[in-house]
Order: C-alpha cells, then structure tokens, then sequence
C-alpha cells in the first residue's frame, strides 16, 4: 500500500464537473454506479472521483464490495483516450489507496480476492508488474482464497517484469500447489512473453508440453499464433512454416492472424509467388482475407517493383468492399515515389482524397520527399501549401525536407526563404535543420555563413554532432584553411565528439586528387600526420594515385618511399596504381621494371596488375610483348576477367590484328564466355575495318539475344561505319531504333553523324540531324561549324544546298 501510494494522478482536470451535493436518499451503491457509467462515457474526472471518495469518508457509510469492485474494473479498462481520464489504473490504484488508510475506517469494504486481482491487473497495465506482485503478496498473507484469475494475473505480472523463467516454474510447477489448475489463458500469457523475448524455440517446448498432458488444455489458434508470428519476427521462417502445417495436421484451423502472420512474412522476404498461394489457400479456407491482408500483400508487391501486381491487389481489396488506410496508400506511394515516379503518387494521392480519404503528414512527406528528390521544386512548394490549407500543420521534419532539397542543389537562397517560413511558424530548428544548411553552405565555399548558422545553433542550444563537424572540416580543407580546420577538431574532441577518422581524410585526399589538386591534397596530408594520426595504406595510395594523375611520377615514388619509412607496406593497389601512372604517361619500361619488382617485394600480380602492364604494353604498340605477357597471366593461374579480354580483343584491334581478334572472340564465344557490351562494340567495329560486314551486322543483330543490351557506343559504332559504307537509310533505321529503346543520343555522336553526311553530299539528311541539335544539351562544335562555312560559302560545292537545311542555319548565307 505504501508502494501504490506513491504512484502519482492528478486530482485537478480541465474537463472536471462538481459531483452534486449527496441528497438525503444518497447511497452508496447508487454513487458508485453513477461514477461506473461516467467512466464508460469519459465524462468522470480524477477529480470527481476523489470527490466522491471523500463524501464517501465523510458520510461514513460502508461501501458494497461489488460496487467498488465494478468501479476500480472501469477505471482500469479506461484507455488514454478517454477525455478525461488519461491513465485510468493508476487512478484506480490511489482511490484505493485512500480507501485503504486507516483513517478510512471500516466504512470500506474489505478487500477480496476480486479486488486484488482488479488491481494487480491495473498495475500490469501501469507498466507497474512490481506492484502487482506486492498485492499479490497482500493476498498471501491475508489468507484468501487464490482462484484462476489470480493466478493468470500473477503470470502476467511476472512477465511484465521480465521474469519469464519464473513465470514458467508457477505455469508448471506451482499453480497446481495454488489449487489452480493452467488454463488456455495461462499458457498463452508465458507464450507470448517467452516470444516477445525472442524465445520462440522454448516457447515451442512449452507449447509441446501443453499439447502432451496438463489437465487436457490443448493449444488453441492464439496460441500457435502466437509461437508462429515469434519465429517469424526472429527470422525462423522455416520452423514458422512447418508448425503452421502442424497446426492444420493437429486440427486447429488457423484464422485470419495466422494467415496474416504467414503472409506477412512472405511478403517481406519478398517471396510474392508463395505469398500469393497462401492468400489463395486462406480464401478457400474460409477465412476472410482483411484490410490487414491486402495491405501486406500491397506492400509486399510495391516493395519488389511489381506495381502492376500491387496495383491489381488494391483494386481487389476494394471490390471486397474492404476500405483502404492510409497506411496501405502510403506503401503504394513510397515505392512511387522512390523509383522517381512522384507524378504517378501524387496523381494517387489526390485521387484517394477525392474519395474521402483525409491523408496525414505522413502521406505529405511521402510526397514531398519524392518531388525533392526528382528536382521537382514547383510541385513540392505545391503539396506543401496544399497541405497547409488543408489543415495540416508543418512539423520540423517537414520544413528539413524542403531546406535538405534546396541545399543539395546549392539554392541556398531559396532554403534560408524556408528557414525563415520555419521561425515564423515558431518551429523550433533541430541538428538535422543546421546540418542541411550548414553542408549547403560549406559545398559552395560560403564558410562565413557556415559558421555564422554554426554560432546560431550552439546559442539556441542544439548541439553540433559528428555530421556537422565533419562538414565544416571538409569545407575549410577544401578551402585551404587548415589551421581553422584543425580548430574545429581540437573543438569537436573537447566537446567529446570522436575527431575525423582516417577514411575521412582519404576520401577528402582522393576527391581533391581527382580534381587534380594534388598540392592541397597533400597539405592536409601534412595535417594528418601534425594531428598524430599514422597515416594508412588506402590515404598513402590516394595521393600517389593523385601524383600519377597529374604525371609527377618522381614525386608519387617520394610518397612510396615515406609509406615505406613510416613501416606501412605497400600493397598490390600500391603497384598498380604506380604502374598505371607509368603507362598512362608512355613510360612503359618503368612500368615493366617495377611489375618485375612485384614478386621480390612478396606481392602478387592480381588480375588488374596484369590488365594494366597489358594495356600499356598494346598502347605504345608492343602487341607481341602483349601476347606473351597474356599467356604469362595464364600459366600463374590469376583469373581472367570479363576486362581481360577487353584489354586483349581491343588491344589487338588497336594494332591492325582484328583478324587475330575475331577469331579469339569467336573462340571464346564458343567456349560460353560472357561478354561485356564494351567487347562486343569494339568487335563490331573491329569487322567493319577488315570488311566481315556481315559478321557486324550478324554481331549486332544478335545483342538482346546474348542477354545484353546496346548502349549509345554500339549504336554510334553502327551508325558511322553504315555512314561510311554509303547505307544511309540504314544507318537512319539503326538510329531510329536508338531513339525508340530510349537512348539519348550524345553532341559528339550527332556531329559525328551530321559532319559524315556533309562530306558525303546528303545535305537534306544532314538537315535532319541538324534539327536536332538546341545548343543546350547538343550543339554544335568548331569542326562542324568550320565544314558547314567551308561547304556553303560562295565558292563551296554545296552552296546551291544550302536552303535544304533548317532555316535557323541559313544564316551561312549572308555570313560567307
């Protein structure tokens, strides 16, 4: 008593109405059937309910067991959404409390076992199990009577408090020695605790026990239901199935759970052909398929971009007369909206509100996020406003959605506009806001402002995590300014904040070296190494990969000779990428020298070692050096790679020997050997240059068919030697057929094309080609246009033509 006493409810509340003052026929039983009815209503107050306890204390008059029991049951079963009562068993717990002092007096009734098995059950449901397990206690040492509602209530209360093995040892071993014996109640209450622990498999032998003896209490379908959906959830998906089967063979048929358990399951490992079969089965089963059902199996289909399927099981779940929720409608429009269909979502979106279903801000997110992803800034800002006017309140998440977009695409004038929409709607920014902004800022080198937000965030009091500071290092480091960079690490680490890790300065080494600012790349090199860190092999190799890019090869070495100084061993990736520099820059013997020096340092040559010597070998037009260095890849057993024979078959053409390369294609073919699209391009080019046309033609023809799928590069290999062979019209049908499988063509490709037919007289066809060109995503190059005045002028051959060509280039005319 004195433990529940210090459970705290409040006694005032808004919604409290004055119990009228007792009239003289006032009773008791008549009180407290009044108040029962209120509760049910939610129209009793904690307030009321003291009320009546001290006009009951202060009339003296005794309480009937039965109404106070039938009381303390309504407020326990009172859920929080009840308008007054918003934790209705901890109320039930301290009127009881007060009754129970000794200052109540007799006038209350004694409790009986009733009582106390209502009130261990408020405290299961007050997330207060110790609670209980004290009253059941009470009732030990008062000598009650323990029946089999106490005794379930106590299992409960053990597994409330985690103490599942105990509640085991009462389930069988102790209930008996109580008088009671273990109902269908009982062992479903340790079932699903042992489950909820992920504990199936005991929870199986419990269920075994149970089929075996036990007073003839048999498993019941909530009771396989619930061991099913415990393996399920632990990823048992094979025992899950197989008791699903011994249920069926032990006559329990299973219900609508089972069989959403089931398909639930099937539907997230994305096996829809077995989950289609089992909705099938339930069907003819009897049991009714709900909302619960199709909503699995939406998700399920949406999920494994089968729309078409999913869309087929919605318009199925709605002629069954089952209404969808909103959370069916938000799977579709995820799927939607994440394979950058958001125009199809929205179009879904409006089409169910226009059938009365009310979306939340869930659903706008979907929305919003889809449209921010695609770019689709006009149509976001849309369903942005559209969800304010329907009522729906931004939240912080919402406004981050639209300042992430706006960042990532560096309008950062447009994100601080949201930013201020946020503070006027007196939404609170958080870490995730600041992050958005304070990266946006840092990516176009406006580091003031950066750290301006950065300022702002600490004085209203959100922290800086990890992210923030890693993009303000990144941002001084790209800036140049390390000391302010380093600054920001001595800070993070002060603040607890681990400091940038080595992959974080190797990314940073590799995308500056990239860009060819191998120099600052360096410099925060120099950074690491000055803030204790030892540099790795993966930030050594990024910057000797930046001095090869940039062709100082005498200053990647100086890099391989500190690695090796500082004890890091240079690894394979540390030789090929050497090698490669030398290739790369025409100095294959260094390139051989130090692949011969591979095995005396105990490094192997992997398959990319030899690739690259090999390329390099066939650019500078050693083929035979090539050849042999190929059958010495063979004979030390290293794999051979798809880019292998990419690098031999184009290294071959590269050198006049497409003959030799045709036939060691055709060798390789015959031996099933998978070809990338990049190999098949250049042997169809390789057969127009020998004259085996019909070979090409064949090659090509024969793509889709080999299980691969043409690229721009196979049709503009095509197109051009077709062009140079005289057959245009064929070379205008390959290009059609580019167009109809969805292939952009590229500016070099149609200058290629329109340049080629100039010279060979088509000016009408050429003019064709010309139409196609916007001067946005293709336009014209200085070749082209230099062949176009050179052919039009007053004393080119084609002057007379030149009316043939779009009107917008007529302007050759008065420009020659």
């Amino acid at each position: 008593i004195t433990l529940i006493s210090r459970l705290r409810v409040p006694r005032r509340c808004s919604f409290s109405t004055s119990i009228s003052p007792p009239s003289r026929s006032w009773s008791p039983r008549d009180a407290f059937a009044a108040a029962t009815e209120r509760v049910r209503a939610g129209t009793l107050s904690p307030e009321d309910a003291h009320n009546l306890f001290d006009e009951l204390l202060r009339q003296g008059t005794p309480v009937p067991e039965r109404s106070l029991n039938g009381f303390l049951a309504a407020l326990a079963r009172a859920t929080s959404s009840n308008a007054c009562i918003k934790d209705g068993p901890a109320l039930a717990l301290a009127l009881f409390t007060r009754g129970c002092r000794e200052e109540a007096g007799p006038q209350v009734a004694v409790p009986t076992v009733w009582t106390y098995n209502i009130l261990m059950d408020c405290c299961c449901r007050a997330r207060r199990p110790d609670l209980g397990l004290a009253l059941f206690g009470c009732i030990l040492r008062t000598g009650l009577k323990i029946d089999q509602i106490t005794a379930n209530t106590l299992l409960k209360c053990l597994c409330y408090a985690k103490r599942t093995e105990e509640a085991v040892y009462v389930l069988l071993h102790s209930m008996s020695k109580l008088g009671c014996v273990p109902d269908a109640f009982a062992y479903n209450i340790v079932l699903k605790s042992l489950c909820e622990g992920s504990r199936s498999q005991q929870a199986l032998d419990l269920l075994r026990t149970m089929a075996k003896d036990r007073g003839g209490c048999f498993p019941d379908v909530v009771a396989y239901n619930t061991v099913i959906h415990g393996f399920f959830k632990e990823g048992e998906t094979g025992k899950a199935c197989n008791l699903f089967h011994e249920m069926i063979h032990q006559g329990v048929e299973p219900d609508v759970v089972t069989y959403n358990s089931v398909v639930d399951a099937l539907c997230k490992a994305r096996a829809m052909d077995k989950a289609e079969l089992v909705l099938r089965q339930m069907v003819a089963d009897g049991a009714q398929p709900n909302a619960v059902t199709y909503t699995c199996m939406i998700n399920g289909y949406a999920t494994s971009g089968r729309l078409k399927e999913a869309a087929k099981m919605f318009r199925e779940m709605k002629s069954r007369g089952l209404i969808p929720d909103i959370f069916t409608c938000n799977s579709l429009m995820t799927y939607l909206c994440k394979h950058g269909r958001s125009k199809e979502a929205a179009e879904f979106f409006y089409s169910m509100t226009a059938k009365g279903h009310k979306p939340d801000i869930v659903s706008y997110c979907i929305l919003l996020h889809g449209y921010a992803t695609e770019g689709c800034f006009p149509d976001m800002i849309d369903v942005f406003n559209s969800m304010e006017n329907n009522g729906i309140a931004a939240d912080c998440h919402v406004f981050n959605i639209l300042i992430d977009a706006y960042a990532k695409r560096g309008m950062m004038d447009e994100a601080m506009l949201i930013s201020s929409k946020m503070q006027e709607r007196r939404v609170n920014p958080d870490i995730v806001t600041y992050s958005s902004i304070i990266a946006g800022l840092s990516r176009l080198g406006r580091l003031t402002e950066a750290m301006e937000k950065f300022n702002q965030m600490i004085a209203l009091g959100v922290q800086p995590n990890k992210v923030v500071y890693h993009t303000l290092i990144q941002g001084f480091c790209i800036d140049g300014d390390l000391a302010k960079a380093k600054q920001l690490v001595s800070e993070m680490m002060n603040r607890g904040i681990p400091r940038p890790n080595i992959s974080f300065f190797s990314s940073l080494i590799k995308s500056l070296c990239q860009e060819g600012r191998v120099m600052d790349a360096h410099d925060i090199f120099d950074l690491v190494i000055d803030m204790g860190e030892r540099p790795d092999d993966i930030l050594f190799n990024s910057l000797i990969d930046g001095y090869c890019l940039v062709r100082k090869m005498d200053k990647a070495l100086k890099v391989l000779d500190v690695m090796e100084s500082v004890g890091v061993e240079p690894d394979v990736i540390t030789y090929n990428t050497l090698v490669n520099g030398y290739c790369r820059n025409g100095r294959i013997g260094d390139g051989l020298t130090l692949f011969r020096e591979m095995p005396r340092k105990r490094i192997k040559p992997d398959t990319i070692s030899y690739c690259v010597i090999m390329d390099g070998l066939f650019r500078s037009g050693r083929t035979v050096s090539g050849r042999e260095m190929f059958h010495e890849m063979i004979e030390s057993g290293t794999t051979v790679s798809i880019s292998t024979y990419n690098v031999i078959l184009g290294g071959l053409c590269r050198n006049n020997c497409a003959d030799e390369a045709i036939a060691l294609f055709q060798k390789l073919g015959s031996m099933n050997v998978k070809f990338s699209i990049a190999i098949v391009n250049t042997m169809i080019d390789a057969m127009y240059r020998v004259g085996r046309r019909e070979e090409a033609k064949e090659l090509f023809a024969g793509i889709s068919a080999s299980g691969l799928v043409p690229n721009e590069s196979t049709y503009g290999v095509m197109i051009m030697n077709l062009l140079k062979d005289g057959a245009v019209e064929d070379a205008n049908n390959v290009f059609s057929s580019m167009d109809k499988s969805g292939i952009v063509p590229s500016s070099r490709l149609l200058n290629d094309i329109i340049r080629m037919l100039l010279e060979k007289g088509e000016i009408a066809k050429a003019g064709n080609y010309l139409s196609k060109v916007d001067g946005k995503s293709i336009s014209l190059e200085a070749s082209t246009t230099s062949l176009m005045l050179s052919l039009f002028s007053r004393e080119g051959k084609y002057r007379e033509d030149m009316k043939l060509l779009p009107a917008k280039y007529q302007f050759f005319d008065g420009f020659c």
